[in-house]
């Protein structure tokens, strides 16, 4: 069988969908360059695996990209109203993106990229690496850590009524999971490596969680660490010894990580425990001549870094320095 042709040639081939993969694509085009998006899932790939109805923190005008409104029915936009914008954005700047293509390799110089995919070829004379994190949980390393009823995804509250449920983690999505399971008929027990609910989580959930320990709606183990998970149990060590929980699900919500193993393979530099991408802050290029970073993968292990809020203006700067203009800077709302 042979081989399916190479695609026309694009001035930027963009690894990655969501939002700011997209701005990527939107600026360069306007600043006159060809653009493609290539994406191994769906449009906008990591909220459509956030959970049903999840509420952003941030106001619209702070997610918006190529200066389109963002409508919302609430104050913050919902995980839904986001999906349909991104996608609706998309459309009428009639982008270039093509859906269910993994990136394999990445052969050849600046000016003359050969990019392999699932699906064929594409040659570029630039590459954005715009994957984010969402797609990497960090795993805990135990045993039973692959178990069917355990997860490092939180979806919705509504399959685990009337169950035991163990949420692992202390920081915004296992504090929002343990409130709404809790609220749908769930037992929760929250187990915290720490000693605390970490102040990072958002001021209106914090002491909401907080309130459900103390009146004991919810149980929480501080300064705790999971053992071992098998079909019923997750087994713990605590400060007053080991200590067997049981657990109908195990929502192991530790957070996620940029695909190191992928980047290592395109030949970029990874720098500090937090093994965050070496770039040029003005040009968002890696320590591999032509190939640029944007958004959150640019944080590494620190997650928190970088947001659709600031990574916006990755796409400008990206935009600007492969078509030799001036490198924008943030305006008060993060808008370049």
């Amino acid at each position: 069988m042979e081989a399916p042709p190479p695609h026309a040639p694009v001035d930027l081939l963009v690894v990655g969908a969501g939002p700011i993969g997209l701005a990527c694509a939107l600026e360069a085009e306007r600043a006159g360059l060809t653009a493609r998006v290539v994406e191994k899932g769906s449009l906008v790939n990591s909220i459509v695996g956030y959970p049903t109805q999840m509420e952003f923190f941030s106001t619209p005008e702070l997610l918006e990209i190529g200066g389109h409104p963002l409508a919302t029915a609430f104050y913050k936009p919902r995980r839904e109203e986001a999906i349909d914008y991104y996608r609706a954005v998309a459309q009428r700047e009639g982008l270039d993106i093509r859906l269910g293509e993994r990136v394999e390799t990445v052969e050849g110089e600046k000016g003359d990229f050969t990019v392999a995919t699932s699906r064929g070829t594409h040659a570029a004379r630039a590459v954005v690496i715009a994957t984010g994190f969402f797609d990497q949980p960090n795993r805990i390393g135990v045993e039973g850590e692959g178990l069917p009823h355990v997860s490092h995804y939180y979806k919705e509250p509504y399959p685990y009524s009337g169950r035991r449920v163990v949420v692992v983690g202390a920081k915004n999505s296992a504090a929002k999971a343990a409130l709404e399971i809790q609220r749908h008929g769930g037992r929760v027990t929250l187990v915290v490596r720490g000693g605390e609910v970490t102040t990072s989580v958002k001021y209106w959930i914090r002491p909401d969680l907080l309130n459900r320990i103390e009146e004991g709606s919810i149980d929480a183990y501080f300064h705790a660490t999971v053992r071992s998970i098998t079909p019923d149990r997750v087994h713990l060590e605590t400060p007053s010894g080991p200590l067997a929980v049981s657990a109908d699900a195990v929502l192991l919500l530790t957070g996620y990580h940029p695909d190191f193993a992928f980047l290592e393979v395109l030949g970029i530099e990874l720098e500090g425990p937090e093994r965050a991408p070496a770039v040029d802050p003005d040009t968002m290029e890696s320590s591999r001549s032509g190939i640029y970073l944007a958004g959150t993968v640019c944080g590494g292990y620190a997650t928190s870094r970088w947001f659709i809020e600031n990574g916006r203006i990755h796409a400008a700067r990206i935009a600007a320095s492969l078509a030799g203009q001036p490198v924008p800077q943030l305006d008060a709302v993060g808008q370049p």
